[in-house]
């Protein structure tokens, strides 16, 4: 009985030393679990009756192809300025183009009449926010952690940010 006592006091010890060692050799190899990508959530006014849009629909809105929501309110598309990767994100994923074939598209459109108005472009995520909050036919993007209550969060083909499915993301460098 007694060696038993003993070995359960020392097995105790080590085990609660084994986190002040660290719990592998040294030698071992450390992997970081960061994610290597981040969804960023499409986002419109609270009062927008839409909850839902198929990628193909929110790809037209951006594309100046469709200037109305559901409920007659005129669709205004928000954009970052160049530079930040949210909108190298969305230039990839949504427009399916890089900067300087977004700027081509832009002058393209604007001439021939071809999109309904172009993009209204902001600086940062709070303004962005802040806009989408005050307009009711305002549509943007944020990465999905800087959505807040003060906004509505859209699903895209059925998916919301952070579901496995969904598939705007933002590459993390």
């Amino acid at each position: 009985m007694r060696v038993t006592t003993i070995l359960t006091i020392a097995i105790g010890l080590i085990t609660a030393a084994a986190p002040a060692f660290g719990s592998r050799p040294p030698h071992a190899a450390v992997y970081s679990r960061a994610p290597v990508s981040e969804d960023l959530a499409i986002i419109v006014n609270k009062a927008n009756p839409v909850d839902s849009l198929s990628f193909a629909d929110l790809r037209a809105i951006f594309l100046g192809e469709r200037g109305s929501w559901p409920n007659g309110k005129k669709i205004t598309v928000l954009m970052r300025s160049p530079g930040p990767p949210e909108r190298e994100a969305v230039l990839r994923w949504i427009y399916k183009m890089n900067e300087s074939d977004y700027s081509r598209y832009s002058l393209q459109s604007t001439f021939t009449g071809q999109a309904q108005s172009g993009p209204k472009l902001l600086d940062s995520a709070a303004g962005m926010r802040r806009f989408v909050f005050n307009v009711p036919g305002a549509i943007g993007y944020v990465r999905a952690p800087e959505a807040d209550e003060s906004v509505k969060i859209l699903r895209i083909d059925g998916h919301a940010p952070g579901e496995a499915a969904y598939r705007i993301k933002l590459a993390i460098r």
